[in-house]
């Protein structure tokens, strides 16, 4: 994540583009970045006229030698709002906290809710620190939170959760390809990233996470209609196969001709591919 200005050093996150916004809307205008690097999980430092910057979590800044418990207390405080702080380090000095709010999609309450009617047990793995992560699964439902993790670690969480049964990931950022990957179903968001959608064996149309609800009502429809569709034509095939052969003429039970035969045989498709076509309705 780039948050500086100049074109060498502009970033597409969402989040970096909240912090640009932001200070322009109080007439600040970012001053060109050098040297950004930036460190998945912890966050970034830069070369800014002169001066050395460092933004991230307590972590980033405690690596870098910098104590952090200046900044904790008000850290804290936006963690329990369900913001994101941001540790601001100033030539190795505490300087400041940024409290960024990445507010649950629309509709996300009601795609937990519908998976929870489906039966399916819900679960968030954030990199969030614990505290912003809770405060945005009381918002949504959602009881069992996995907080505070790289990348890695959300790999680690879904190999731990794989014991208890199937697992399907829903993600949308960079962050999320390897979780995607991993997976036993990855189900991306149509408008995450390019490396999410690639990492993905689904991809949800649009940015709607009820879509992920829908995914679930339409598999159990198609494998209920599978299971369906087979039933009835191994019934009615070994129902009509041996009458077609006139095993029950030699005790005057009726026997089939090759034509009706065919035509019956031509009803167990029409009424395989008619009950797949109910698929229609699902979901």
């Amino acid at each position: 994540m780039r948050l500086a200005a100049g074109a060498e050093a502009r970033s597409e996150h969402p989040l970096a583009r909240a912090v640009v916004q932001a200070a322009e809307a109080r007439g600040i205008m970012p001053a060109r970045a050098r040297k950004v690097v930036a460190t998945p999980g912890r966050g970034l430092s830069a070369e800014v006229e002169g001066r050395q910057i460092l933004l991230g979590n307590g972590a980033a800044l405690s690596e870098a030698g910098i104590d952090p418990a200046p900044l904790l207390a008000a850290a804290e405080a936006f963690a329990r709002d369900g913001k994101t702080p941001v540790l601001v380090a100033l030539d190795g000095t505490p300087a400041a906290v940024l409290a960024l709010s990445d507010p649950p999609k629309p509709h996300a309450t009601d795609a937990v809710a519908a998976l929870a009617r489906e039966g399916v047990a819900v679960a968030m793995i954030s990199g969030d620190v614990a505290a912003t992560a809770a405060a945005v699964g009381r918002q949504l439902g959602i009881s069992r939170i996995i907080a505070g993790v790289l990348p890695a670690g959300k790999v680690a969480a879904l190999e731990e959760m794989k014991r208890e049964g199937a697992v399907a990931f829903v993600g949308d950022g960079i962050n999320d390809a390897p979780a995607l990957a991993a997976a036993d179903v990855g189900l991306a968001l149509g408008s995450g990233t390019d490396v999410a959608i690639e990492a993905a064996e689904v991809v949800i149309v649009g940015a709607d996470p009820r879509g992920a609800a829908r995914a679930v009502t339409l598999s159990r429809a198609v494998m209920r209609n599978i299971r369906q569709n087979l039933f009835w034509a191994f019934a009615y095939n070994t129902a009509l196969i041996p009458v077609a052969m006139g095993v029950l003429v030699p005790f005057g039970g009726p026997g089939l001709s090759p034509m009706l035969a065919a035509a019956a045989m031509s009803l167990s498709s029409v009424f395989v591919v008619t009950n797949a076509l109910r698929l229609r309705r699902a979901g």
